[in-house]
């Protein structure tokens, strides 16, 4: 009998731990047992005094596919995931190298700050499947662009890394996406602690007003449109490679 393989893999390196989704066969895709390993790994960063600020990145071309439409997590997990990355006491800061799918821009919208490489693409998916983002907007509303949302959240059409950080998706893009990331994880090594602390206060006080409001009804929401019709044909129209019945 083998061990089972975690799908974030931890290490630590001069302040910054950083945390790999690797959960190749579903493109690290938000399954129960993934977000629940995510929330355990932001939990132990938190209490460790060692950790001035946190990565969050992936192995693979894809950062993050959305949710896992086999093992799918409740709405109120996904909430309760991206809400405690707000409220980490730490920046986290999303890394980013490949495809970010639906719920995964929910990631990157609850990130403190976010950089992609080149290579990068976005697309928010859900209406191709017959549901809408309604979690993760409790993070991206507060944060992004809402015109661009309305093209983006309406068309599900891909957008590369330039477009994500001219709409507040993304903090930088670059060619190089360590380039684009080492200044900034110098500066939070230079910084003190508290002063980390007390200013990730003051920039996420916005977007937990939205949590406080709106995370029930959004939830809600989300778990009456995963039980549509339409979602079941979405769903499974895309496990079977083809267009769902609405196409034209």
């Amino acid at each position: 009998m083998t061990d089972i393989e975690p799908l974030i893999r931890s290490a630590h390196h001069r302040g910054i731990t950083t945390l790999t989704l690797d959960s190749p066969a579903n493109r690290n895709a938000l399954s129960i047992a993934l977000v629940a390993e995510l929330a355990d790994a932001l939990k132990q960063s938190g209490k460790d005094s060692d950790v001035r600020a946190v990565v969050l990145t992936h192995t693979g071309n894809t950062f993050c596919a959305g949710a896992d439409l086999r093992y799918t997590p409740q709405p109120t997990a996904i909430v309760r995931l991206l809400r405690q990355i707000i409220e980490l006491r730490k920046p986290v800061v999303a890394r980013v190298t490949g495809h970010v799918r639906a719920g995964g821009l929910g990631l990157l919208g609850a990130c403190d700050i976010a950089v992609a490489g080149a290579e990068a693409s976005f697309a928010f998916t859900e209406v191709r499947i017959g549901v809408a983002p309604a979690v993760i907007s409790l993070p991206l509303l507060p944060r992004t662009d809402p015109r661009a949302l309305s093209r983006y959240y309406l068309t599900g059409e891909d957008f590369g890394s330039a477009e994500a950080a001219r709409i507040g998706l993304l903090t930088a893009a670059g060619s190089d996406v360590d380039e684009v990331l080492e200044p900034i994880l110098d500066g939070l090594r230079r910084a003190s602690p508290q002063g980390l602390r007390e200013t990730k206060r003051l920039l996420t006080a916005k977007v937990l007003e939205s949590f406080h409001q709106d995370a029930g009804e959004l939830a809600g929401l989300s778990a009456r449109l995963f039980a549509s019709a339409d979602a079941r044909e979405g769903i499974t129209a895309l496990l079977e490679r083809r267009d769902p019945e609405w196409v034209l």
